[in-house]
């Protein structure tokens, strides 16, 4: 198998032996590499722009390291005295759980309750955006929605409920098909009051099933 130009050569023993400083090496032939050591040639014609694809893919689906919650909500937050929940549920989310780099993906339940003004409904989508589109776990990605939704937004209280299917369980180690994660975040109001509580749970939950 011939070995494209400037990709790099390592030894596994060198690598146990001490860290190697791949900083100056370009993306696609770090992809060239990891091809070659999983045993296929990266010059072969269906492989020759896949370090490419590779790149682009990898970039997107980890653009949320560019983004900030205040970025996406920018000016949409408006006065409106209106105290009652509101919920945006069934937002699609598509994440890379950081353990294996593979997907995990689901919905997303958002509700909170304003205290003097509210948000742009599709700010509730982006927000997601911005922590699903890198390298995560499902629990820390519940709690980081929520956390920017309470301090940007200010509200009384915040909910947040993902429900999502791992493709690190599905496609390797235990292979269960069905199994699926559900997670929960609470401020405020949604924490102190059980009753505001079950009336997020209840309404997000209805009718709603995951992605599969």
């Amino acid at each position: 198998m011939t070995i494209p130009p400037g990709v790099p050569i390592l030894s596994d023993a060198a690598t146990e032996v001490a860290p190697v400083d791949l900083s100056t090496v370009d993306y696609t032939s770090l992809v060239a590499e990891m091809i070659r050591r999983l045993g296929d040639d990266p010059l072969r014609e269906g492989l020759l722009k896949t370090p490419e694809r590779v790149e682009k893919a990898m970039r997107f689906l980890t653009s949320g390291y560019q983004m900030t919650p205040e970025g996406v909500i920018g000016d949409a937050l408006f006065e409106e005295h209106h105290h009652n929940m509101v919920l945006v549920k069934n937002i699609e989310m598509y994440s890379m759980c950081e353990h294996h780099m593979l997907p995990f993906f689901g919905k997303v339940h958002i509700a909170y309750i304003p205290d003097g003004r509210i948000m742009g409904l599709s700010k509730a989508a982006r927000l997601v955006e911005v922590f699903s589109r890198r390298l995560q776990v499902q629990e820390r990605l519940t709690e980081q929605i929520a956390q920017a939704l309470w301090e940007v937004v200010q509200p009384q209280g915040v909910g947040v409920i993902i429900e999502a299917h791992h493709l690190c369980m599905m496609m390797r180690g235990v292979e269960k098909q069905n199994s699926s994660t559900i997670t929960s975040a609470m401020r405020g109001a949604f924490l102190e009051d059980q009753r505001t509580r079950d009336e997020f749970v209840n309404l997000a939950v209805a009718h709603s099933r995951v992605v599969g």
